[in-house]
Protein backbone atom coordinates (compact mmCIF):
# COMPACT_ATOMS: atom_id res chain seq x y z
CA UNK A 1 0.00 0.00 0.00
CA UNK A 2 2.35 2.15 0.82
CA UNK A 3 4.82 1.57 -2.42
CA UNK A 4 1.33 2.44 -4.58
CA UNK A 5 1.17 5.47 -2.54
CA UNK A 6 4.59 6.61 -3.12
CA UNK A 7 4.08 6.01 -6.96
CA UNK A 8 1.02 7.76 -7.10
CA UNK A 9 2.64 11.14 -5.54
CA UNK A 10 5.83 10.35 -8.18
CA UNK A 11 3.19 10.23 -10.82
CA UNK A 12 1.45 13.04 -9.84
CA UNK A 13 4.61 15.02 -9.48
CA UNK A 14 5.95 14.45 -12.85
CA UNK A 15 2.77 15.17 -14.55
CA UNK A 16 2.86 18.88 -12.76
CA UNK A 17 6.24 19.03 -14.08
CA UNK A 18 5.85 18.55 -17.64
CA UNK A 19 3.66 21.81 -18.16
CA UNK A 20 6.39 23.72 -16.85
CA UNK A 21 8.69 22.38 -18.50
CA UNK A 22 6.93 22.51 -22.33
CA UNK A 23 8.09 24.62 -24.53
CA UNK A 24 5.58 26.30 -27.33
CA UNK A 25 7.74 28.24 -30.03
CA UNK A 26 6.87 30.32 -32.75
CA UNK A 27 9.41 30.82 -36.25
CA UNK A 28 9.97 31.22 -39.69
CA UNK A 29 10.36 28.10 -42.10
CA UNK A 30 11.58 27.93 -46.04
CA UNK A 31 12.61 25.93 -48.44
CA UNK A 32 12.99 24.22 -51.94
CA UNK A 33 10.11 21.48 -53.31
CA UNK A 34 11.75 18.65 -56.00
CA UNK A 35 8.34 16.84 -56.86
CA UNK A 36 8.33 13.91 -59.43
CA UNK A 37 5.50 12.45 -61.09
CA UNK A 38 4.10 8.49 -60.17
CA UNK A 39 2.21 7.94 -63.72
CA UNK A 40 -0.43 5.71 -64.03
CA UNK A 41 -2.48 4.06 -66.35
CA UNK A 42 -1.08 7.44 -68.62
CA UNK A 43 -1.85 6.38 -72.52
CA UNK A 44 0.78 8.17 -74.55
CA UNK A 45 4.64 8.20 -74.45
CA UNK A 46 4.99 10.42 -71.75
CA UNK A 47 8.66 11.23 -70.09
CA UNK A 48 8.84 12.76 -66.47
CA UNK A 49 11.09 14.90 -64.86
CA UNK A 50 11.74 16.47 -61.49
CA UNK A 51 9.67 19.89 -61.08
CA UNK A 52 11.67 22.36 -58.42
CA UNK A 53 9.79 24.69 -56.66
CA UNK A 54 9.64 26.31 -53.21
CA UNK A 55 7.71 26.92 -49.51
CA UNK A 56 7.80 29.46 -47.12
CA UNK A 57 5.48 30.53 -43.99
CA UNK A 58 5.31 30.77 -40.32
CA UNK A 59 5.55 27.65 -38.15
CA UNK A 60 4.92 26.53 -34.37
CA UNK A 61 6.39 24.30 -32.45
CA UNK A 62 5.88 22.42 -29.02
CA UNK A 63 7.94 20.42 -26.91
CA UNK A 64 8.76 18.31 -24.29
CA UNK A 65 12.42 19.04 -23.17
CA UNK A 66 12.37 15.97 -20.54
CA UNK A 67 10.72 13.56 -22.88
CA UNK A 68 12.25 14.74 -25.89
CA UNK A 69 9.11 14.78 -27.82
CA UNK A 70 7.15 17.54 -29.90
CA UNK A 71 4.97 18.77 -32.25
CA UNK A 72 5.47 21.03 -34.62
CA UNK A 73 3.05 22.49 -37.80
CA UNK A 74 3.53 24.96 -40.42
CA UNK A 75 0.89 27.15 -42.74
CA UNK A 76 3.46 27.29 -45.60
CA UNK A 77 2.62 28.36 -49.94
CA UNK A 78 3.83 25.33 -51.16
CA UNK A 79 4.77 25.04 -55.13
CA UNK A 80 5.09 21.90 -56.09
CA UNK A 81 4.42 20.32 -59.42
CA UNK A 82 4.87 18.01 -62.36
CA UNK A 83 6.87 18.12 -65.62
CA UNK A 84 6.50 16.21 -68.42
CA UNK A 85 7.84 15.55 -72.25
CA UNK A 86 6.33 14.12 -75.30
CA UNK A 87 8.18 13.67 -78.17
CA UNK A 88 10.76 16.51 -77.14
CA UNK A 89 7.89 19.00 -76.38
CA UNK A 90 8.03 19.89 -72.44
CA UNK A 91 4.73 20.39 -70.13
CA UNK A 92 4.75 21.53 -66.90
CA UNK A 93 1.94 21.90 -64.49
CA UNK A 94 2.49 23.79 -61.27
CA UNK A 95 0.23 23.15 -58.22
CA UNK A 96 0.48 26.72 -56.29
CA UNK A 97 -1.04 26.40 -52.79
CA UNK A 98 -1.33 26.23 -49.12
CA UNK A 99 0.93 23.37 -47.83
CA UNK A 100 -0.33 22.32 -43.54
CA UNK A 101 2.26 19.91 -42.37
CA UNK A 102 1.81 18.48 -38.75
CA UNK A 103 4.33 16.32 -37.44
CA UNK A 104 5.38 14.10 -34.36
CA UNK A 105 8.94 15.17 -33.48
CA UNK A 106 11.32 13.18 -31.32
CA UNK A 107 14.88 15.12 -30.70
CA UNK A 108 17.90 13.83 -29.95
CA UNK A 109 20.61 16.52 -27.77
CA UNK A 110 23.91 16.18 -28.22
CA UNK A 111 24.71 19.19 -26.56
CA UNK A 112 23.96 22.77 -25.99
CA UNK A 113 24.97 23.70 -29.42
CA UNK A 114 23.56 20.70 -31.47
CA UNK A 115 20.90 18.17 -31.75
CA UNK A 116 18.79 16.15 -34.04
CA UNK A 117 15.65 14.94 -34.42
CA UNK A 118 13.27 12.46 -36.82
CA UNK A 119 9.51 13.79 -37.42
CA UNK A 120 6.64 11.92 -38.86
CA UNK A 121 2.86 13.19 -39.96
CA UNK A 122 0.30 14.03 -41.61
CA UNK A 123 0.47 16.49 -44.97
CA UNK A 124 -2.73 18.63 -45.74
CA UNK A 125 -2.15 20.24 -48.98
CA UNK A 126 -5.07 22.72 -50.63
CA UNK A 127 -4.65 23.56 -54.29
CA UNK A 128 -5.72 27.39 -55.02
CA UNK A 129 -4.65 26.97 -59.03
CA UNK A 130 -6.48 26.56 -61.88
CA UNK A 131 -6.31 23.43 -64.19
CA UNK A 132 -4.54 23.17 -67.13
CA UNK A 133 -4.78 21.57 -70.56
CA UNK A 134 -1.48 19.41 -72.04
CA UNK A 135 -1.27 17.89 -75.00
CA UNK A 136 -4.37 18.43 -75.85
CA UNK A 137 -5.67 17.05 -72.62
CA UNK A 138 -7.38 18.23 -69.17
CA UNK A 139 -5.32 17.79 -66.42
CA UNK A 140 -8.02 17.88 -63.42
CA UNK A 141 -5.72 18.44 -60.44
CA UNK A 142 -7.22 17.39 -56.54
CA UNK A 143 -8.03 20.43 -54.87
CA UNK A 144 -7.46 18.76 -51.52
CA UNK A 145 -4.64 15.95 -50.82
CA UNK A 146 -3.98 14.36 -48.07
CA UNK A 147 -0.48 13.30 -47.72
CA UNK A 148 2.69 11.48 -45.42
CA UNK A 149 5.81 13.10 -44.42
CA UNK A 150 8.95 11.63 -43.04
CA UNK A 151 11.74 13.57 -42.05
CA UNK A 152 14.83 13.95 -40.79
CA UNK A 153 17.19 17.32 -39.44
CA UNK A 154 19.78 19.05 -37.30
CA UNK A 155 18.86 21.59 -34.67
CA UNK A 156 21.63 23.91 -34.31
CA UNK A 157 22.73 26.77 -31.90
CA UNK A 158 18.50 26.50 -30.38
CA UNK A 159 17.31 28.84 -33.03
CA UNK A 160 18.45 27.06 -36.13
CA UNK A 161 17.05 23.55 -38.09
CA UNK A 162 17.61 22.30 -41.45
CA UNK A 163 15.62 19.37 -42.19
CA UNK A 164 14.74 16.41 -44.79
CA UNK A 165 11.52 15.18 -45.46
CA UNK A 166 9.36 12.94 -48.01
CA UNK A 167 5.75 13.65 -48.52
CA UNK A 168 4.05 10.83 -49.87
CA UNK A 169 0.47 11.48 -51.49
CA UNK A 170 -2.38 9.08 -50.25
CA UNK A 171 -4.00 9.34 -53.39
CA UNK A 172 -3.88 10.58 -57.04
CA UNK A 173 -2.56 14.16 -57.22
CA UNK A 174 -4.33 14.80 -60.70
CA UNK A 175 -6.32 13.24 -63.91
CA UNK A 176 -5.65 13.51 -67.15
CA UNK A 177 -8.76 13.66 -69.79
CA UNK A 178 -9.06 14.17 -73.54
CA UNK A 179 -12.62 13.67 -75.52
CA UNK A 180 -12.23 9.84 -75.53
CA UNK A 181 -12.30 9.61 -72.09
CA UNK A 182 -9.42 9.25 -68.66
CA UNK A 183 -6.01 8.98 -69.87
CA UNK A 184 -4.94 7.91 -66.64
CA UNK A 185 -3.70 9.56 -63.65
CA UNK A 186 -0.58 10.92 -61.51
CA UNK A 187 0.78 11.11 -57.96
CA UNK A 188 3.30 13.79 -56.86
CA UNK A 189 6.17 12.97 -54.86
CA UNK A 190 7.75 15.25 -53.51
CA UNK A 191 11.03 15.73 -51.61
CA UNK A 192 11.56 18.96 -49.36
CA UNK A 193 14.89 20.78 -48.12
CA UNK A 194 13.53 23.19 -45.23
CA UNK A 195 15.29 25.33 -43.04
CA UNK A 196 13.73 27.09 -40.02
CA UNK A 197 14.74 29.98 -37.37
CA UNK A 198 12.45 29.45 -34.37
CA UNK A 199 12.70 32.68 -32.28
Amino acid sequence: MRKNLILVLIAVCAAMALPAQAQLDFGLKGGVNLSKASLSDIRGNFKKDNFTGFFIGPMAEFTLPILGLGVDASLLFAQRGVTVSDEGEDATVKQNGIDIPVNLKYNIGLGKMLGIYIAAGPDFYFDLGKDKRIYGAEVDKKKKEVGINVGAGLKLFSHLQVGANYNIPLGDTAKLRDEEGELGSYKTKTWQVSVAYIF
